[in-house]
């Protein structure tokens, strides 16, 4: 790991619980009908284009981080996106700490998705 992703948490690692994928294969796994997708910039972000169906929940809104995420189902699998993939990774390390068993994260984020 190069120093500069130690400082910034290694963005475009998976692990047994969160799996980075490529937009192709997050476009496919998204085209099912029941899924959690999450989109987790500011809403300024979200208002200016974001994927179909997904809620958006400001990462940044960390004193609601908990409660934004009380609605979803953790043994299914969520979905994850942001800007360029920095903060959803940041999410995704979270989210397993809140007890979800799977995380998708899509790499290269919104940018990489238009």
């Amino acid at each position: 790991m190069s120093f500069i992703n130690s400082l910034f948490g290694g963005q475009t690692k998976s692990t047994n619980e969160i799996e980075i994928l490529d937009v192709t294969t997050f476009k496919v796994a998204i085209s099912t009908k029941k899924i959690q997708l999450v989109d987790v910039r500011t809403k300024l972000e979200y208002n200016a284009g974001h994927i179909e169906n997904a809620v958006n929940i400001d990462f940044f809104d960390r004193s609601n981080f908990t409660e934004n995420f009380a609605g979803f189902d953790r043994a299914q699998p969520i979905y994850l996106y942001c800007r360029s993939g920095n903060r959803s990774q940041r999410t995704a390390k979270k989210l397993i700490q809140i007890g979800f068993k799977k995380i998708y994260d899509l790499k290269g984020g919104y940018k990489a998705w238009k």
